[in-house]
């Protein structure tokens, strides 16, 4: 089985794995708390996902290279996304009017995705966890995992 991990790149890091049908496998959030202990983290985390064959990031480019080093190590293909891009595809243009807006609206989509992939509830979602979720989300539908959001994810 083919997998798909999606990063909210930063020194607290949202993760969100996908399986091959576009399901949400697990999401979480690591507080890595300095880049020398991300450099050292990435390869623990990225050598536990067996079948990684994409890995999607979003963030700050020095961090990125990180994660993009470990994931073609393992011949993982990657692509980077900008928060505007992975927006227009998930969000309407009146749910991104604002940074908080935008969080709100990704919250809730990240638990609709959750709900439908019969993934764990959470009893918090972080915010780079729940974007790590739409990132994926996002690469899931880039990727050709899914031909399109499922209706249970539609928008009104």
């Amino acid at each position: 089985m083919q997998t798909l991990l999606a990063v909210d790149l930063g020194l607290k890091t949202g993760l969100a794995l996908y399986q091959e049908d576009g399901r949400l496998r697990w999401y979480r959030s690591h507080n890595f708390g300095s880049v020398t202990r991300l450099r050292r983290g990435v390869g623990g985390i990225v050598n536990t996902l067996p079948g990684l064959a994409w890995l999607i990031l979003e963030g700050d480019t020095t961090l990125g290279d990180i994660w993009e080093r470990e994931a073609l190590r393992r011949q993982a293909a990657v692509r980077r996304v900008t928060p505007e891009l992975w927006r227009q595809r998930l969000l309407y243009p009146r749910e991104q009017r604002s940074g908080a807006r935008a969080k709100q609206h990704a919250d809730e989509l990240a638990r609709q995705v959750i709900a439908w992939s019969g993934a764990s509830r959470p009893t918090a979602l972080r915010h780079d966890t729940a974007e790590a979720i739409l990132i994926g989300l996002w690469g899931v539908l880039e990727v050709g995992w899914l031909a399109q959001l499922p209706p249970e994810l539609r928008r009104n």
